[in-house]
């Protein structure tokens, strides 16, 4: 396949001569904003080990510390000991639906969807109009065949949020279900919002024709849709007002991919990776591009460090297999393809 942060001004007073003490936080969250701060720039190793601190000083009490422990557990694979500390969680601190929400994800990981089911229903009961919930009570219900109760949920969630991945979802279980007309009804109201999203991007750039980002996701789509050339033009505009930004460059590159100029495309990637090094998705369109040009040695390099940034993600995998196939190593070929088949289950 999701932080959010408040930036508070504070102004000193001009004639503070000695300032009081900084209050002391409780002990319990003593260190969340560092444990935070070492999670989001992905530096695990040193971020455990503040965990583990932290937890030795709290006696095993600190909820943040365990939740973010069990979330890295989870990048590494590990999904049964995710499980049991995030029930931990729960148990410290019941009226949180977050808890609750990422023990159900962790039983649906564990293929356990009746149980993820109970725990979602639970959350829902204490987070109204979640369209998370709801979306992940239609998908359990689908690997249940259960297409009455997944369609209902899915139906609940389109209503809080138009999100693709929902219609996607939707489009699925009317085709399981083996009712194509219904599927084919809502591929279409997809396809009608992502119409309305392009006329909004239209108008918003007829009022502020500079617009980065509104330049950035017009051109996305039309890419998506394979008019290079249109997005190319696009993205020229948009890199006189910003030639720094990665995701810029990354599109660029990947415009030059689908025109088959990979030289040209891998200069771009390689800038987007300069200016965005921990960035996974340039990462995976390095490997491609290396891939295609029958590179396996660069392919794999870019493909293992993709993976190191994002362990679940089973098409890397498959890509990292290809690559190790063509080098000759049958063996770790083999554990990659098996990896790649247990995360797409």
């Amino acid at each position: 396949p999701e932080s959010e942060s408040l930036d508070l001004e504070l102004q000193l007073p001009v004639f503070l001569l000695s300032s009081p003490a900084a209050p002391e936080l409780p002990i319990l969250e003593r260190r969340n904003w560092l444990i935070h701060q070492h999670y989001i720039r992905k530096d695990y190793e040193t971020c455990k080990a503040i965990i583990k601190d932290q937890l030795q000083e709290t006696n095993g009490m600190c909820e943040y510390a365990i939740y973010v422990q069990a979330l890295i557990l989870r990048l590494e694979g590990k999904i049964q000991q995710s499980l049991e500390l995030f029930q931990s969680c729960a148990i410290l601190n019941p009226s949180n639906a977050d808890n609750l929400k990422q023990v159900a994800r962790s039983l649906f990981l564990l293929g356990k969807h009746k149980a993820a089911i109970e725990f979602y229903q639970e959350a829902a009961r204490l987070s109204e109009k979640d369209w998370e919930i709801s979306h992940n009570l239609g998908v359990c219900y689908s690997f249940l065949k259960d297409f009455k109760n997944a369609e209902e949920q899915l139906n609940i969630a389109l209503q809080l949020n138009k999100h693709d991945r929902t219609f996607m979802m939707l489009g699925k279980v009317h085709l399981l279900a083996g009712d194509t007309d219904k599927a084919i009804e809502v591929y279409k109201s997809a396809l009608g919002k992502y119409q309305k999203a392009f006329e909004h991007l239209g108008n918003a750039l007829t009022f502020d024709p500079n617009n980065y980002t509104a330049i950035l996701a017009a051109g996305s789509m039309m890419q998506t849709h394979g008019d290079f050339d249109v997005a190319m033009n696009k993205y020229r505009v948009a890199a006189c007002a910003v030639p720094e930004s990665p995701p810029l460059w990354n599109n660029i590159g990947m415009c030059f991919f689908g025109k088959k100029k990979y030289v040209a495309a891998i200069s771009c990637l390689k800038r987007a990776h300069y200016l965005s090094p921990f960035d996974w998705k340039v990462l995976y369109n390095l490997g491609l591009v290396h891939l295609t040009m029958q590179q396996y040695a660069s392919a794999f390099h870019f493909l293992g460090a993709a993976i190191n940034l994002n362990p679940r993600m089973g098409e890397l995998y498959m890509l990292l297999a290809v690559a190790l196939t063509n080098l000759d190593d049958v063996e770790n070929a083999i554990r990659s393809y098996e990896q790649a088949v247990a995360l797409d289950e």
